[in-house]
């Protein structure tokens, strides 16, 4: 295996502005959480500045549950969830910002999945896709390959079986090439997460050897996606991004996992570990 890369350096006289900004575009009734898991772990990553697009009476709570992160409320549907009159205040704040997040915690219904499809090609920043983003994106892999910024998705294998119209089964049997057409065909970035996740640009291809199964729980990929945000918005290139994320993310897990066990693991303990894991791959360089 190559080396991994490494850290996004820091000059001594750094700000916040210097350090990466991330959007986050997450959260709805129910599934608040997942823009909390996400915008943390973007700034636990490095990120200088977070901001979370977030359904305007969910705001409070965003505000309570994540101090740290700048809260933007935009306009909802009656379910709770980002409007399509949202698009405009997000389009805006993503010219701010060095890499955005689309999808954690979004259903695809309605409103919101129309707004997740006009938001795909017009974001103007890097941009990580992720849970309701992918299922909204469907098999229309030309949304993608229309951007004229990097694109990184960050499917399970279900999620990428819909993008695909493939089973499960088959997925699961031909990960790497599957990954890899998808990637040369759409221009993302693949991370197929699952044991040992694929992550390719279509022309190289890495196997991650971190993490376990007790990061088999919810939220734990909302933190993958903030993680991975974070070093993009940082200078890593996207293909970069995405597998030190990996790496990170599943050495955080590895981490958690001693001090919980696999059974007790939760999302939050991996977050709780990313200074752990960041810490452990700055001495290694």
């Amino acid at each position: 295996m190559s080396e991994l890369p490494k850290l996004p350096a820091r000059r001594e006289d750094a700000h916040k502005g210097d350090c990466g900004r991330v959007l986050v575009v997450a959260g709805s009734t129910g599934m608040t959480g997942a823009g909390v898991l996400c915008s943390m772990a973007a700034l636990r990553s490095g990120a200088g500045l977070v901001t979370w697009a977030v359904p305007k009476s969910l705001n409070m709570i965003a505000e309570i549950m994540a101090v740290e992160v700048i809260t933007m409320p935009v306009p909802e549907t009656n379910g709770q969830s980002p409007g399509v009159d949202s698009r405009e205040y997000i389009i805006e704040a993503a010219h701010e910002v060095d890499a955005v997040v689309l999808g954690p915690g979004l259903p695809v219904a309605g409103e919101t999945g129309e707004l997740l499809r006009l938001l795909v090609p017009e974001i103007g920043a890097t941009l990580v896709l992720d849970a309701g983003a992918l299922t909204a994106v469907g098999k229309d892999w030309k949304l993608i390959r229309s951007r004229k910024k990097p694109t990184i998705i960050t499917p399970h294998p279900g999620e990428f079986s819909r993008l695909i119209g493939k089973s499960v089964e088959q997925v699961q049997e031909n990960r790497e090439s599957f990954a890899k057409k998808y990637a040369q065909q759409s221009g993302a970035v693949v991370l197929l997460k699952g044991k040992n996740s694929i992550i390719t640009d279509g022309k190289e291809t890495y196997i991650n050897q971190t993490g376990n199964p007790g990061m088999a729980t919810a939220g734990s990929g909302d933190v993958l996606a903030g993680i991975i945000a974070a070093l993009a918005a940082q200078g890593l290139t996207a293909l970069e991004a995405a597998r030190l994320g990996a790496h990170l993310h599943g050495l955080a897990g590895d981490f958690a996992a001693e001090t919980m066990g696999e059974h007790s693991l939760i999302a939050s303990d991996i977050l709780e570990s990313l200074p752990d894991a960041f810490l452990s791959h700055a001495a290694q360089e």
